[in-house]
């Protein structure tokens, strides 16, 4: 008889209520779903964050929040960019890559869709 560790069943449960949360729903962004750039708000029980990951990047994961959490929970693990408003040459708010940040699985981290009506600035 196969035991499953306590730790690995709240990760599994964890990645599956992200699933079923999301759907099939993909991140917006500046209102456009075929934007190069997919923001997603990354929340935990001290705070959250949000962070932009590119079309290459997504297509390697999943193109969701679920796709997301699951290479969290496989993994343990994921690189991304933070994203932030700042204000653009133009005077105009912007979504800009901060810093890049590495996200590490964790059994009360919530990861959504990030809509934003700003322009997204690609990353690097």
């Amino acid at each position: 008889m196969n035991i499953v560790p306590p730790r690995r069943l709240i990760q599994l449960s964890l990645a599956a209520a992200v699933i079923a949360a999301t759907g099939p729903s993909l991140a917006q962004t500046a209102g456009r779903a075929d934007a190069a750039t997919s923001l997603f708000k990354v929340v935990t029980v001290k705070d959250e964050i949000v962070i932009g990951l590119s079309g290459p990047e997504l297509d390697q994961i999943g193109r969701d929040a679920g796709g997301i959490a699951r290479t969290l929970v496989s993994q343990g693990t994921l690189t991304a960019w933070q994203y932030a408003v700042h204000k653009g040459a133009s005077g105009d708010l912007e979504q800009a890559p901060l810093r890049k940040v590495g996200l590490i699985a964790h059994d009360s981290l919530r990861v959504e869709p990030y809509a934003t009506p700003l322009k997204v600035l690609p990353h690097e």
